[in-house]
């Protein structure tokens, strides 16, 4: 017997079964975690007004009490705000901060990335808190503002990241060379580089966009008296359960899927 039909893996009727049981136990923790928000969607399409089985009928009801529902309007247009203001913000910022760690060697380049990303391993109750005290130490009012600002804090790291992995594999010599025939840094960026990355950079910011409008703790740390959707859906649940806090919910599922998939088509994403 040979090396290699030794060291081969084995097969058999054993091994089928183990790939069956790690499949079962894996379609077991999707469920899980996708149980709730199925939840959540049935839910808010329920004539009933408790949000439990049976279901007897199918309704918009909730829908329109949504859109009835008079903090509602604003709490939508601080979301939609808030969220293009991070897009567009960590974007530009983002774009800038990858082509400066392009230009870096590659180790003190992933040293900065590192730095960049510890707002992400940092808890986000902890970054609320400080932002909140970090606020107030400036003397800063409380709103919308503020909290374009503490989005921006956790959502360029991934901006960042998108685009120095395109930009890794850019090759400058064609800036250069545009430089040399007369064209200034500003010119060549928009003409040369800006072409080539502009997909991630749109996906990137669409990211940044999903994330602002979906996040709760921060915005409920540096918002004062405000209101954005997740604010509203905590306020709604503090009184009541109905089926109109799962319409907004699915809402809110519905424009973070969709700026996700988005983002992840621009950027071409493969895992």
């Amino acid at each position: 017997m040979s090396v290699v039909a030794l060291l081969a893996p084995a097969r058999g009727p054993g091994v089928k079964a183990s790939h069956v049981i790690q499949r079962l136990i894996g379609a077991v923790f999707v469920v899980v975690l996708l149980s709730p928000l199925f939840l959540v969607v049935v839910f808010a399409f329920s004539e009933k007004a408790v949000s439990n089985f049976p279901i007897t009928g199918w309704s918009l009801r909730w829908w329109v009490a949504m859109l009835d529902f008079d903090p509602f309007p604003t709490a939508l247009a601080n979301s939609l705000k808030v969220g293009v203001s991070v897009g567009i913000l960590a974007a530009v910022v983002g774009t800038m901060a990858a082509l400066g760690l392009a230009g870096l060697p590659a180790r003190r380049a992933q040293i900065t990335m590192a730095v960049f990303a510890l707002p992400l391993m940092l808890p986000p109750l902890f970054i609320g808190v400080m932002l909140l005290v970090w606020y107030l130490f400036l003397k800063l009012q409380l709103g919308l503002d503020t909290v374009v600002l503490s989005h921006l804090l956790f959502t360029l790291p991934f901006v960042i990241i998108v685009v120095y992995a395109r930009l890794a594999s850019f090759d400058f010599r064609t800036v250069e060379a545009a430089r040399d025939l007369g064209a200034s840094p500003l010119r060549a960026f928009f003409d040369i580089t800006l072409p080539v990355i502009r997909p991630m950079v749109i996906g990137a910011a669409l990211m940044a966009v999903a994330l602002s409008i979906d996040d709760f703790i921060l915005t409920s740390f540096t918002i004062g008296g405000g209101n954005t959707l997740p604010i509203l859906v905590m306020s709604t649940l503090r009184r009541s359960v109905t089926p109109m806090t799962n319409a907004i919910g699915t809402m809110l599922i519905a424009l973070s899927i969709a700026s996700t998939l988005t983002a992840l088509y621009l950027t071409r994403y493969r895992g």
